[in-house]
Formats: C-alpha cells, sequence, structure tokens
C-alpha cells in the first residue's frame, strides 16, 4: 500500500473534520471508552465520529492533529489488506509524531480481518471509535475478540425530535398550549411521518428518489453482492412483500408461498437466509411474540422497516403502516441495547401490537379511532392482555386523536403520533 496515499487520505479527513457543519445530536461519549457504533447506512454514524471529535476540539481537550480518522469506504483503500492496517499507523507517526492519536475507523467492516487491529490498538490503550452498516458486528464473536472493552451502541437516523431540532423548531416553555406551535409541530411531523429521518434526504426536493438510490444500495451491494445472490428476482420480491406484511405476523413458509405463486422456485432456507440478510444490514428488524413457544417466536414474526422513508418507498395509501412502523422504531431505539428480545407484539386469542414485559407497557397503533369497532377492539385487546399480565401502563398511539379511557379495569392514553413520539 503506497504510504502517500494514506497520508492524503489523513489530511482530507482532518479538512473534512474543520469545515463540516452539523446538527447536534444528543449522543455522549466517555473520554475514556472504545466505541463500535453500527446501524443503517446514512444513518449519522461518520457524523457522530465527527461531532465527537469537533466537541473535543471546542472544549480543548485536544486539536485536530491529535485525530486519525480514516474512511474505509474511500476506494483508495476499500481493498487494503488487514495485513497492512499498521501502516496507518506508521503514516501518521510519520506526519505528526509519535504520540497517541485518538483513533477513528469508519465503515471498518470492509477489510476483512479488522477486529484484530483494533483489538489491538485497544490492547496498546489507544482510544478507539469505529462504525459499520453490518449487524454481524453485535454478534458475541465480534464482542469475545474484542475483548469485552468497547461499548457497542446501534444509531438511527433522526427521530422525531432530533427532525425538529433540524428544523431550528423550538419547543419551549409551555409549548403544548402555544397554538402556532402545534400547527407547525404538526406539518413538521405530516412531513417526518411520511419521509423519514435520514438527515441527508431532509433538503431534498425529491426524497423519494434518494431513499430508493440508498435502498438499492443496501439491496444490491450490501446484500446481494455480499452474499452472491443470484435470484435478485426474489428478494427483490421478498422486500415488497415484507412491506405489504407490516402489521401482520408472517410466517417464514407464507413468504415462501406468496413467492412460489408468482412463478420463482424458492426454499424455506434460502427465505429465512434473505430475512437474516435483511437486518443484518439493518434494513430491517422483526419482533416475536411474547407467548409463542420458541420455535414460533423464530419463524413467525412482525416485521419492520428501520425507517417510515425505506417503508413509503413501497407503498401507496399506507398510513395505517406508517403509523405502526414508527410506533416499532420508537420502542425499538428505547429497548433494543441488549442481546435478548425486550420488545415483543403479544398474540393469544386477541393481538396487541408492542409488549415491553420488564416495564409492563403495552402499546397499540390505531390510525383512527373514530370507528366504533376499532376502537372496541383496541381497548378489549389491551384489556385482555393486562388479566393475563398486569400491566404499568397501556396507550393507543393513533395519528391525531387524544383523550384519556378509563374503564373497571384499565386506564388507557389515546396519544397523537407527533406527542407520544416527544414525551415518551
Amino acid at each position: 500500500m503506497d504510504k502517500q496515499v494514506i497520508k492524503r487520505i489523513i489530511i482530507e479527513r482532518h479538512q473534512e473534520v474543520r469545515e463540516r457543519r452539523l446538527v447536534r445530536r444528543p449522543h455522549f461519549f466517555e473520554n475514556r471508552m472504545n466505541y463500535v457504533l453500527v446501524g443503517i447506512r446514512r444513518a449519522g454514524k461518520s457524523c457522530l465520529m465527527i461531532q465527537d471529535m469537533q466537541q473535543r476540539i471546542a472544549e480543548g481537550q485536544i486539536t485536530l492533529k491529535d485525530c486519525l480518522y480514516i474512511n474505509f469506504e474511500d476506494e483508495r483503500i476499500r481493498y487494503m489488506p488487514a495485513s497492512e492496517l499498521g501502516l496507518i499507523l506508521d503514516c501518521y507517526a510519520e506526519m505528526f509524531g509519535d504520540h497517541k492519536p485518538l483513533i477513528y475507523l469508519d465503515e471498518v467492516q470492509v477489510i476483512d480481518g479488522w477486529e484484530q487491529f483494533v483489538r489491538r490498538l485497544s490492547d496498546q490503550r489507544y482510544r478507539v471509535m469505529v462504525t459499520g452498516s453490518n449487524a454481524k458486528m453485535l454478534s458475541s464473536e465480534i464482542a469475545t475478540t474484542l475483548g469485552g472493552r468497547f461499548i457497542i451502541r446501534e444509531i438511527w437516523p433522526f427521530s422525531f425530535s432530533e427532525y425538529l431540532t433540524y428544523r431550528k423548531v423550538k419547543l419551549g416553555k409551555n409549548w403544548q398550549y402555544d397554538a402556532t406551535k402545534l400547527h407547525e409541530i404538526a406539518r413538521r411531523m405530516n412531513e417526518y411521518f411520511y419521509n423519514g429521518g435520514f438527515a441527508e434526504s431532509f433538503d431534498l426536493v425529491d426524497k423519494r428518489e434518494w431513499t430508493n438510490s440508498l435502498y438499492q444500495r443496501i439491496l444490491m451491494g450490501d446484500i446481494v453482492a455480499r452474499h452472491g445472490i443470484r435470484n435478485t428476482r426474489s428478494i427483490r420480491l421478498l422486500a415488497k412483500k415484507m412491506a405489504e406484511s407490516v402489521m401482520q405476523p408472517t410466517a417464514l413458509s407464507r413468504f415462501q408461498n406468496i413467492i412460489k405463486s408468482t412463478g420463482e422456485k424458492i426454499g424455506l432456507t434460502t427465505v429465512k437466509d434473505y430475512l437474516e440478510y435483511f437486518e443484518e444490514s439493518y434494513l430491517t428488524f422483526s419482533l416475536p411474540n411474547f407467548v409463542s413457544p420458541i420455535t414460533d417466536q423464530e419463524t413467525i414474526k412482525k416485521r419492520y422497516y428501520t425507517d417510515n422513508s425505506l417503508l413509503n418507498n413501497f407503498l401507496f395509501n399506507g398510513e395505517t403502516k406508517l403509523l405502526e412502523n414508527l410506533c416499532a422504531i420508537h420502542l425499538m431505539k428505547k429497548y433494543s441495547n441488549t442481546d435478548e428480545p425486550r420488545l415483543f407484539y403479544y398474540s393469544r386469542n386477541i393481538e396487541v401490537d408492542f409488549y415491553v414485559p420488564e416495564v409492563g407497557l403495552a402499546v397499540q397503533a390505531s390510525f383512527d379511532m373514530n370507528d366504533t369497532e376499532t376502537r372496541n377492539r383496541e381497548i378489549s385487546a389491551l384489556v385482555s392482555l393486562n388479566k393475563a399480565f398486569p400491566l404499568q401502563r397501556a396507550v393507543i398511539v393513533t395519528r391525531d386523536h387524544e383523550e384519556i379511557i378509563t374503564t373497571n379495569e384499565l386506564i388507557i392514553d389515546v396519544v397523537p403520533i407527533w406527542k407520544w413520539l416527544l414525551y415518551v
């Protein structure tokens, strides 16, 4: 590997840190801890690296030359063998002297064998932050290789609160009583509801084109090319049918039969593999049924897209699906930081969309509560769950309706989605 190329890259990344203007996100990183940031492409992992550098520089902890920042998706080093990664440290020492920089390695998963290099940096007491777009970086094998010295943090696209910050909407004191402020929040909610939280798309005219481009890159690059998939028609069809099945628990065999009905040949194992690839790339995530046997928890799940823009890419008049998908995202962010599932759906004679047993929380997503049949169904499901597993809180999230429903057994908060996202 040419050292001159590496040195040019180091300087270019310094210029990027110096010139990049960011909307600050509420992520805190300890001074002496190492981090692995994982999540879907374009969620903002690289920006959080830069935010960490800029903050430390602004606080006087370090100067720019104390940062060694490399993005391995740069085509000049993308195929760099792991055995040569030490050249990066050599180049830095030749440029800035023989002292330990803070090391930031972006999209490091493209280098086969990166784990041993990063482990060595940790052993040598470097402070290291790495990012990746592959869920395998969360595996116990990686955690074992890194020696338990890294905090693994999932990074998601912007939340609604972060989106308001981006749009310079300041809530202020007593904002919930300000009609003008509420009108603006409602308008911004409408944007966020359909267009999602990828910051790069916020100021584009054709957001759908950008989202489709991102989807194609994930599907064709991170999934099809990486796993050598030949039958691209089947995997595209599966992604589409999964979007149409949001809100519905779906078995692997059901997806297999849907694809077979189009004339495509596909085995059950292949369907399972494809769904795992979607989750590995953070395109989707899934929830098991709390009361199902272990085998059914693995094969019959509710599946959601990581951002509403990705789901909306497949839908026409899909508001009910978008509402539930947004609820799933919000809850998954809060309850997905362990290896064991904490967030479930509940289905035994009745169905509750989301259940968090450890805190006794149940959430139903219901776009419109004006229909009497829908209203009674949502209430009775929560009441039934409460009888089986006593709840601390029961919520029905709507598009814009708000009330408190009191039954003999349970108090249910009915909350519009924008308010729920800001408060919970």
